[in-house]
């Protein structure tokens, strides 16, 4: 394998993308999208300044059922943007083209449904839904409507994660292993709370009510990931947990440790804990041939047999480049990119305009949001959960 093979330019197409049917709904290349953010918590008023930053989307409206937290998503907004505290109002609002739900997991799929029905597109944070009634609701929802529907997996939108997806696809690790991800953090992952009132409501993340835990919040990226690389779904998954570490009241685990199996035998491994932060977020593909690992905004190649490998420092005869080597890790994959975060409300937008289908759309985020629900009942139940072919059309 040549380094320049890993060498890639900004502005790769994404493949996979299907027109959808022409509608009035979309606006041309030069019209502003104007989209209403309905939770302005930490990952929905985090976005407002990524959408400042892109030229033809607008943050024109702001709603969440706390009014400290409006005000401070309204506070990040350039220009005016009105406030709403039922996201309903705001639906009703003919001036807003599209919506980004970032509230409590359990809430977004009644809120989605109704912004579809209101003629708005959305832009569902993950993991979609919770539920396999609420998947299918928002599926079949998705499908007859004549807006778009992009599921918040960013990474499905990084140009790196695309770059390697398509190094793996055509070969160059080989016939793939096995995958193993974690996403790692030291910490109890709660927010502070001004009153005690507003504990369930700040950290619905630690309650089932509300919250898949750390499989829908943090390894659902991953869970996506692996069902976009293997271009399949896992037949079944064994997991297990526990509330461990953190005796404070949750009823969520803070520490989860899966396997799901392919149909092809590729177990991918996730492992999410609160009480150890080593190497962090991390996806690692491994092939005969070599292994790629993956953390938030880089990549490295490091092949098999690396004492028959071109020697490090040797220069490329075609590129001209250096062959460059980070300790431990492997040869770096080049790729130009965005913030993940920022690239995928860019996408959005385009998918808007063009009127096309997004990469991480109602069904790839459903498969996902399947992973998540087959986790959660493999570690509750103590079950070996199967793949049911009957949510998904």
């Amino acid at each position: 394998m040549k380094r320049r093979d890993f060498v890639a330019k900004t502005g790769m197409a994404v493949a996979g993308i299907s027109a959808i049917q022409a509608s009035p709904l979309y606006p041309s290349k030069n019209d502003v999208v104007r989209i209403g953010v309905i939770g302005t918590g930490s990952r929905g008023g985090g976005l407002i300044p990524h959408i400042n930053t892109i030229q033809g989307l607008e943050v024109a409206a702001c709603c969440d059922v706390l009014p400290f937290r409006l005000e401070k998503g309204l506070a990040k907004v350039e220009g005016k943007a009105t406030p709403y505290s039922d996201y309903r109002a705001l639906l009703d609002n003919s001036a807003i083209d599209a919506v980004l739900i970032a509230t409590p997991l359990s809430e977004h799929a009644h809120i989605a449904i109704d912004a579809l029905d209101a003629g708005k597109h959305v832009y569902c944070e993950k993991t979609m839904v919770k539920g396999y009634t609420a998947i299918q609701n928002v599926v079949k929802k998705a499908s007859e409507s004549k807006t778009i529907f992009q599921t918040g997996h960013q990474y499905h939108s990084s140009r790196l994660y695309t770059h390697v997806v398509d190094l793996i696809k055509n070969g160059e690790i080989g016939k793939i292993a096995a995958i193993e991800c974690q996403w790692n953090r030291n910490g109890n992952w709660r927010r502070p709370v001004p009153s005690p009132e507003y504990e369930r409501a700040i950290n619905w993340r630690m309650y089932q009510e509300f919250s898949g835990g750390l499989l829908a919040e943090l390894s659902s990226h991953q869970l996506d990931f692996a069902n976009w690389l293997l271009e399949a779904e896992p037949i079944k998954v064994m997991g297990d947990g526990g509330i461990d570490y953190w005796k404070d009241g949750r009823d969520i685990f803070d520490n989860v440790h899966m396997i799901y199996t392919y149909p092809n035998g590729v177990r991918a491994k996730y492992t999410c804990l609160t009480s150890n932060s080593k190497d962090d977020y991390l996806i690692k593909v491994m092939g005969d041939k070599g292994t790629i690992t993956i953390d938030y905004t880089k990549a490295w190649f490091y092949p098999e047999k690396k004492e028959e490998y071109r020697e490090v420092g040797e220069v490329d005869g075609v590129s001209g480049a250096t062959i460059k080597w980070d300790q431990n890790k492997g040869i770096p994959i080049e790729v130009e990119h965005l913030d993940p975060s920022k690239q995928a409300l860019l996408d959005f937008r385009k998918s808007i305009v063009d009127n096309t289908m997004p990469k991480s759309n109602a069904i790839s985020g459903a498969k996902a949001a399947i992973c998540v629900q087959m986790g959660l009942d493999a570690l509750h139940k103590q079950e070996i959960v199967p793949w049911n072919s009957s949510i998904l059309p």
